[in-house]
């Protein structure tokens, strides 16, 4: 088992491939800010990826496995980077998951081939309960239009549905 000062320097090695040597997403390392920010635990049942907000814990993941915490430390970093990448290069007639989930496999996949293949076969599961939604922009204007225009929440809701479709509709 590698100590908590060997996982740092993984960490950090790993961080620094993608940019973020800095990023408030890493983890801590045998202690918990108690703020959702992830910390890395060792001890003989293994290694430990929790996070603990406000006193509570939140998740935990204890392994052997120490590719896992890692794929889990950097699936939560990714996916902090892609939603602001999303944000900077949003395209309005474009559900922001198509390139957020993108561009995260990209990152993934830059640390190790099979962390990206993972993510993207997880956002596959995600998509097929919740497919994408292009429209979702279009149909939140034209609802916010119709209830300035006096139609009651309800009412607008279902005229911008009719307007644009969401996928659950179509």
């Amino acid at each position: 088992m590698k100590t908590l000062a060997e996982i740092k320097t993984e960490v950090d090695r790993l961080a620094a491939k993608i940019g973020v040597s800095e990023h408030p997403t890493l983890p801590t390392y045998g202690y918990s800010e108690g703020t959702a920010r992830a910390h890395i635990e060792v001890d003989k049942r293994g290694y430990h990826y929790v996070v603990v907000e406000r006193l509570t814990e939140s998740e935990r993941l204890t392994t052997f496995d120490l590719d896992a915490v890692l794929y889990r430390v950097f699936r939560s970093v990714t996916f902090h980077l892609s939603c602001a990448y999303e944000l900077v290069h949003r395209v309005e007639t474009q559900d922001g998951r198509r390139m957020n989930f993108q561009h995260q496999v990209e990152l993934l996949s830059q640390l190790s081939k099979s962390w990206g293949e993972r993510q993207a076969q997880e956002q596959q599961r995600i998509l097929r309960d919740h497919p994408f939604d292009d429209s979702s922009s279009a149909r939140l204007t034209s609802a916010a239009k119709l209830m300035e225009a006096g139609h009651s929440y309800e009412t607008a809701w279902q005229m911008a549905e009719r307007l644009h479709p969401s996928p659950a509709s179509s």
